[in-house]
């Protein structure tokens, strides 16, 4: 039944991997089955006949599909089936999207499709890698027309060696988390996030990674000679060279004045009544080529703004390697926790620090083995930041791609939880763009965390670096804004500390990049880095602030017998929620014994961890407790100093002068400082209010003196 059923197979980085097409998905333009390991995922790659009308871009779309039966789970939600792709899928799609997206040819406006659908996961053998090996596969042998093929491999760093393709023991204690992909020749996207990993240690593993690359893209060309269908025939929308021409003649002045601004507003304005005079020129002679105008000027700006990079001129006037003007400021915004802006020309962002409970951590259901995570940053981009009207609608895929790139260049900075019990939301609010704004996210976050008072392991900067390629010759440029980035060849987007690289996101427009590039892309990032750190940050604030917040919630945490956890929260959790109630705190308990209390006022949590320990372990001879009377009798009071644990305060210890009758000192409900001075062979606590103002009245007098 299944004639033109395949199976190829070869390794990946010493691992079998197999490549089944012809028996399932039969309509598709190329389906192909891919087990690396017993991590499956389908690759269905589609095409539509025609281009689409009256757009101006490819339009390529690529879905990473999660199905939680892949890893034996039933969703969460009410509906009990997938919804929305979670934020790693998202960022498994751009990972595949951005390396294949310029290999396809550069005029083509039919709608391509690609879908990975994950079907089983074997945690050492990752199905982003497998998604995007499979779809190079699937392209190469469809009729779509596609410059590949490529391959992909994700990189470690454990014990100072590079692991291609780590498994999962080795992802948990990795420097640093890099996918590579490449063509034969060239590497054609990096994305990584690393522990403070030096410029040269990185630059190698990319290298080492390329060599495992080259394998499998001669294996796929090798399956591409053998059953790969004829590539079909599409209809260019290149713009008319005549138009084209006369357009040029008529404009290339006016264009090259109107560009020649470090203003993106002036700039606009100027380039507006261009276009009004081209279409008054040239509507009447060329009635078909009506549509093309706006192609025509990108292209004439286009050559303009790279004949001039290429000659070493800037529209702003900048040198290649000079950095447009910074300026770093903290704690603009009142009452929350924390808040920085970081302004680079006319890039311009703000983020907000919001610091919380541990179990305020977010939840995450996916495929991987993560269900969790404290650290959380976010990235917005409304229209106004660069000048347009369009209704909010939530984060797209690039706001999302942009706050996981902030995320990971923070993440090696952010002190473990046992140092600093806090989960972290940061929001990143673009209010200017003119290039690169995920780097000023960097910036901004780095302040903003430094103004909450968190005590980051090191300051963290991003900087981007730009590219004009002209066949063999190429030169680079650092600190590229809007314009260089939307006619250049390259955004290679570093963040760090001074000591090394934390993450790392390359978008290319070419068909790849030499490790030359890379090195020297590596190099005038690391400059401008420190750049940023040393001489505009950290003098704006040098170090994290000695203090919280008074709005930010105050965390004590202690460690408590897991065997006590059961008395701590009581039946029905009303032990719990009568200290939370009682103290105003909210506590955290996790199943190795470890509490966290949070609180807004420092001395509530104090005294919710005071009533855990009584709880958790004896009353201690000699400490204060701050109790409730629960009853009086003639010959003294019962003081309730923690939940279930309670001690009898004898008429001549409730004050410091002579008592004829309790009710004269205290009432059932008061709240009153004791201080255990006896616990019996039957375990009976004696307490004294006496003892405990004598005691703190001394410590007031000690304080004068």
């Amino acid at each position: 039944m299944f004639e033109n059923y395949r199976v190829f197979e070869t390794e990946l980085a010493g691992k079998k991997i197999t490549f089944e097409t012809g028996k399932m998905c039969a309509l598709s333009n190329a389906s192909v089955l891919v087990r690396y390991g017993e991590t499956t995922v389908l690759v269905n790659t589609t095409a539509s006949k025609k281009p689409r009308d009256g757009i101006d871009f490819f339009p390529l779309s690529v879905d990473f599909e999660e199905k939680l039966y892949a890893v034996g789970k039933i969703p969460g939600s009410f509906m009990k089936r997938e919804g929305r792709p979670t934020q790693k899928a998202i960022l498994a799609s751009r990972l595949v999207d951005r390396p294949i997206r310029p290999l396809f040819p550069k005029y083509m406006r039919n709608d391509v499709s690609v879908v990975m659908t994950v079907l089983s996961v074997d945690p050492d053998c990752s199905p982003e890698i497998a998604g995007m090996i499979g779809t190079s596969f699937a392209l190469s042998i469809s009729d779509i027309p596609w410059a590949g093929p490529i391959a992909g491999v994700s990189l470690g760093l454990v014990d100072g060696k590079v692991v291609i393709n780590p498994d999962e023991e080795q992802r948990k204690v990795s420097e640093m988390s890099v996918t590579v992909a490449g063509s034969k020749e060239k590497i054609v996207m990096i994305e990584a996030g690393a522990n403070e990993v030096p410029e040269d240690v990185m630059l190698d593993a990319i290298a080492q990674g390329h060599e495992e690359i080259k394998k499998m893209v001669d294996f796929i060309f090798g399956v591409q000679a053998e059953i790969g269908k004829e590539k079909f025939t599409f209809e260019s929308m290149e713009v008319n060279p005549e138009f084209f021409g006369k357009i040029k003649e008529f404009a290339e002045e006016r264009v090259k004045e109107a560009l020649d601004t470090d203003d993106k507003n002036e700039r606009d304005k100027r380039l507006a009544p261009i276009v009004e005079d081209i279409h008054a020129q040239f509507d009447e002679e060329y009635p078909e080529l009506v549509g093309t105008v706006d192609e025509c000027m990108y292209q004439l700006q286009k050559q303009i703004v790279r004949a001039w990079l290429k000659q070493g001129k800037r529209v702003d006037g900048r040198k290649l390697d000079e950095i447009r003007p910074l300026a770093a400021e903290v704690g603009l915004i009142p009452r929350v926790h924390g808040s920085g802006m970081f302004t680079r020309g006319q890039t311009q962002v703000l983020t907000i620090v919001t610091l919380g409970p541990v179990s305020d951590s977010q939840i995450l259901d996916g495929i991987d083995g993560e269900d969790s995570k404290r650290y959380m940053h976010q990235y917005n981009f409304p229209s106004y930041s660069v000048g347009e009207t369009r209704p909010s609608r939530g984060p797209g895929r690039r706001e999302i791609g942009h706050g996981a790139l902030a995320e990971r260049a923070l993440e090696p900075v952010i002190p473990p939880v046992e140092e600093f019990p806090y989960a972290y939301r940061l929001v990143s609010e673009v209010l200017s763009s003119n290039g690169s704004t995920s780097q000023g996210s960097i910036c901004g976050s780095t302040l903003a965390l430094m103004d909450a008072g968190v005590p980051i392991k090191a300051p963290v900067a991003g900087i981007s670096c730009g590219l004009i390629t002209d066949g063999d010759d190429w030169m680079t440029m650092v600190d590229i804004q809007g314009l260089e980035d939307f006619y250049g060849d390259m955004d290679f987007k570093v963040g760090g500390t001074e000591k090394g690289i934390t993450a790392i996101q390359v978008d290319i427009k070419v068909d790849g990049l030499t490790l030359p590039i890379i090195k020297e892309a590596f190099e005038k990032t690391r400059k401008a880095r420190l750049y940023i750190l040393n001489e505009i940050m950290l003098k704006c604030i040098p170090a994290p602030r000695e203090e919280l917040s008074k709005y930010a919630p105050k965390m004590l945490t202690l460690t408590i017998d897991p065997e006590k956890i059961r008395e701590v929260i009581g039946s029905g959790g009303k032990v719990i929620q009568r200290i939370c109630a009682e103290c105003e705190v909210k506590i955290d308990i996790e199943d190795d014994g470890k509490v966290f209390v949070s609180a807004i006022d420092i001395d509530n949590a104090r005294r919710a961890v005071q009533v855990i320990e009584t709880i958790a372990n004896d009353p201690e001879v000699g400490a204060l407790y701050k109790g409730r009377v629960t009853r009086l009798m003639n010959f003294g009071a019962f003081v309730e100093i923690a939940p279930g644990k309670e001690g009898l305060v004898h008429i001549s210890k409730l004050d410091m002068k002579r008592v004829e009758k309790v009710e004269d000192v205290v009432t059932v409900g008061d709240e009153i400082i004791v201080k255990v001075t006896e616990i019996d062979s039957q375990g009976r606590i004696n307490l004294s209010r006496k003892d405990a103002l004598m005691e703190i009245q001394a410590k007031k007098n000690k304080e004068k003196e």
